[in-house]
């Protein structure tokens, strides 16, 4: 006998294993199983608060294996592969290369992932930014030190349970397995994102920290790659490499990408993207709300047994759309700049989302309607990401501090007297919002606020601070491909991927799309 199916459990009940049992064997009338949970999420729209149970049951033994990458040998006269950026995109692709007999060889223009740390620790407390290595570039990617958040809503479940079962075999925990919502923690990720790397290698993959794509040279038709030209940062030579096919996965801030391709005339086109900011709370008032607790006793004994809390929120008209994106409940605002004069916000949690804050990005749509050059500008949303992170940069005070106000003053047009702690580093600057953000993201935020905070009785509190931009939450521009060849329309062996090119939208999704860009190139060359 095997048996799935769900139940309802009160969350305090969560770890009662006597319970559990209690439940199922009045559901299937055995005396002797056995059982292991398959998907686990919390309901807690409503007191009392539940827990929603997938359970897989049998009469024997429930044995649930981890899938590992099982590789090919590539020491003879392998294909090439050659990919940019090793972020999840770029190291999934390169281990679905080994799996089907393909050398991968990658080129990241930052640093392996524990160097990387000491660029970001030059970020927060001195503001200076590396271009090459901080929150966004070098080993694992922005995820690596941005919250590591696996959920998806991607339908390929396949693909998903895959990616999933891989950073389990890496190192991550099995609960990401079962957990609705599953998360890493930025913690934990640099030592799976070791381990990956080490498992390329020793497996005949080569990773070239510090190289930067900076160009490359076409046919004469303009309809295949023949060589990159890739710079060794460290060296400062600039070498020029035969390619067969080139794997972009640069991530959605790779702008010198963007640059070279409009540049050599490839096709790039605008990609619609949100533009807006962080706003952060107090983590028991968010828990308040969201468990409906009355009191601190309360949160205290809720939280004994619930996770941070967190929320999803979504205001839409005929005039714009504003929603929550990359919530990270017990987590940091962090500066995510990747160049000069330029200020940007994102957030991360730790695995234990233990920090006293819970802040997300609340975000305004933008497509090309708010930005009419960019039917004749592929860059144009760019080039509008920019403007806002260099006035936010000047306003904050030119040193990485960020321009904030209390979300009270914002909804009533004022500056903040002064303003509540914040997880942000360097620091914030008392600011009005208003003079950093274009006028309809204004406005629709001030209008969201004002219609979140009636779906979350208080939401706008003199506790809350607002941290302007958050910015990068998408590409801007997109590379289009063919959708069953994954191609370029253009230049046939180039593959655009993941998060940079404007096919995927998280750590999930670009590790699946890398997965998917490499099938496609063992079809056409018949691997």
């Amino acid at each position: 006998m095997l048996k799935t199916f769900s139940i309802q459990i009160p969350f305090f009940k969560i770890n009662d294993d006597k319970y559990i049992r209690s439940i199922i064997q009045q559901e299937t009338g055995l005396e002797n199983f056995y059982y292991t949970i398959l998907k686990k999420s919390i309901d807690a729209r409503k007191k009392p608060i539940k827990i929603n149970l997938k359970v897989l049951v049998d009469t024997t033994p429930i044995t649930r294996e981890i899938n590992q990458p099982v590789v090919k040998d590539i020491s003879n006269s392998s294909p090439i592969v050659h990919i940019v950026g090793a972020g999840p995109a770029g190291l999934f692709a390169a281990l679905r290369c080994l799996e089907l007999g393909i050398k991968p060889v990658i080129f990241e223009q930052g640093k392996m992932v524990r160097d990387r740390r000491r660029d970001l620790a030059n970020i927060t407390k001195n503001g200076i930014v590396n271009p090459y290595s901080n929150y966004c570039f070098g080993e694992g990617g922005a995820g690596t030190y941005s919250d590591g958040k696996l959920y998806t809503r991607s339908d390929k479940r396949g693909d998903v349970d895959t990616v999933l079962n891989y950073l389990v075999y890496f190192g991550a925990s099995t609960d990401i397995l079962v957990d609705a919502h599953p998360h890493i923690g930025t913690n934990k990720l640099p030592h799976i994102i070791e381990f990956i790397r080490t498992f390329i290698l020793q497996n005949g993959g080569e990773i070239y920290f510090q190289h930067q794509l900076i160009n490359f040279n076409l046919s004469d038709d303009k309809t295949q790659i023949k060589s990159i030209l890739v710079k060794d940062l460290i060296g400062q030579k600039i070498l020029e490499i035969p390619c067969n096919d080139l794997i972009l996965a640069t991530g959605h801030s790779a702008r010198s990408i963007y640059r070279l391709l409009h540049e050599k005339q490839i096709y790039i086109e605008f990609k619609p993207f949100a533009i807006g900011v962080r706003v952060e709370h107090p983590q028991d008032l968010v828990d308040s709300i969201q468990y409906h607790c009355a009191t601190n006793s309360e949160v205290e004994y809720v939280r004994s047994y619930l996770p941070a809390a967190r929320y999803t929120l979504v205001h839409t008209t005929q005039e714009f759309s504003a929603y929550s994106f990359c919530m990270c409940p017990g987590g940091i605002i962090a500066p995510c700049a990747t160049d000069v004069n330029e200020v940007v916000t994102n957030g991360w949690s730790p695995s234990k989302r233990n920090n006293p804050f819970a802040n997300s990005g609340i975000v305004v749509a933008i497509n090309e309607k708010i930005i009419p050059d960019s039917k004749n500008n592929p860059l144009a949303g760019m080039h509008y990401q920019q403007e806002i992170e260099r006035v936010c940069f000047n306003i904050g005070g030119k040193n990485l501090f960020a321009p904030a106000q209390r979300i009270t003053d914002f909804v009533n047009n004022k500056e903040s007297a002064s303003l509540p702690d914040c997880s942000y580093r360097p620091g914030v600057t008392s600011a009005h919002l208003k003079e950093c953000l274009p006028s309809y993201v204004y406005t629709a935020l001030k209008e969201a606020f004002i219609t979140f905070n009636k779906k979350m009785r208080g939401y706008i509190t003199e506790q809350a601070i607002v941290v302007a931009p958050e910015s990068r939450t998408s590409s801007p521009v997109r590379i289009p491909r063919n959708k069953e060849t994954l191609q370029h329309v253009q230049v046939k062996n180039l593959y655009p991927c993941a998060e940079g090119s404007g096919y995927a939208g998280g750590i999930v999704s670009a590790a699946i799309d890398g997965m998917n860009v490499v099938n496609a190139i063992a079809k056409k060359i018949g691997v």
